[in-house]
């Protein structure tokens, strides 16, 4: 993932969606490095609590689909207003 950052366009969007174990995410490391990206001027689409693969519940989870769908129509109606955005299955 830090190779993409790295080599993505900063005029470009990018928005990522942080998916880990709740002991990761709770790690002070991880906030510091959300908080560059932010810094960036990356969007985040924030975890979600639940019970994770691993059976711990907690935050880590990534964002349900239908969220990031959502952010990505969102941005994408802001810089290009003129278009229509439809996922079949997703409303």
């Amino acid at each position: 993932m830090t190779c993409i950052v790295r080599a993505w366009d900063l005029k470009k969007p990018l928005l990522f969606c942080p998916a880990m174990n709740t002991a990761m995410w709770d790690h002070p490391i991880t906030a510091e490095q959300i908080e560059r990206l932010c810094n960036f001027g990356y969007i985040e689409i924030a975890c979600i609590e639940k019970t994770l693969m691993c059976g711990d519940k907690g935050y880590g989870a990534m964002a349900e689909v239908s969220t990031i769908l959502e952010k990505v129509k969102e941005l994408l109606s802001k810089n290009l207003p003129h278009l229509t955005v439809s996922v079949p299955g997703y409303v």
